[in-house]
């Protein structure tokens, strides 16, 4: 039954993608991460009122897209992400960020529904909110070319990303970040990392 429901959320996810006038597959594993422009932020440092991608370089970085609307998300993504965040707790070169990314719903899936999401969740870590310009779609989800949520985003020290897909189990999220914190990163300057 899970395995029905997931590929009727992947079918309709590629249809919606589709429908938007996008050729290609969702995901840009191998490029360079696109900014966020992201206006709204929660849980963010002292003294920081925005974040983008370029703030985390040097960093693993592991980027949630959600909707506070989305019951898969709830079921399944903020809770593999508390899975995942639990694991690598003691390491400061792994990072978090969560991001509302709106592409349907936009008098639900508001700033403040965000929020009160994050909060339900139990998260510390930043938290956006890109409702995308005049009601049109999320930047990220543009930008990154997501199929809708949850999304799950891994982006390397030297800002690439390297896996871009909708749910990923808290299993293959480790396995892909062990070995992206196992890598040195050549064009790094020595003592980033």
């Amino acid at each position: 039954m899970l395995k029905s429901c997931f590929l009727l959320v992947s079918v309709m996810a590629t249809l919606f993608f589709a429908g938007q006038g996008h050729a290609q597959t969702p995901g840009i594993v191998g490029a360079a991460a696109p900014r966020w422009d992201v206006g709204t932020w929660y849980n963010l440092p002292e003294g920081v009122e925005a974040l983008d991608v370029d703030d985390y370089r040097g960093k693993v970085l592991y980027l949630y897209g959600f909707q506070s609307w989305c019951p898969g998300c709830h079921s399944r993504g903020f809770p593999s992400l508390l899975e995942v965040m639990k694991h690598y707790k003691e390491r400061d070169d792994i990072q978090f960020v969560a991001i509302q990314t709106v592409f349907e719903g936009f008098g639900t899936n508001t700033a403040e529904k965000a929020k009160e999401t994050a909060d339900a969740f139990g998260l510390s870590i930043p938290i956006g909110h890109d409702p995308g310009s005049s009601g049109k779609r999320s930047n990220i989800l543009e930008r990154y070319r997501t199929g809708g949520t949850p999304w799950t985003m891994l982006i390397d020290r030297a800002g690439v990303v390297r896996a871009n897909d909708f749910f990923m189990s808290p299993k293959e999220s480790i396995e892909i970040l062990d070995g992206l914190l196992a890598e040195k990163d050549e064009s790094l300057p020595s003592g980033s990392e």
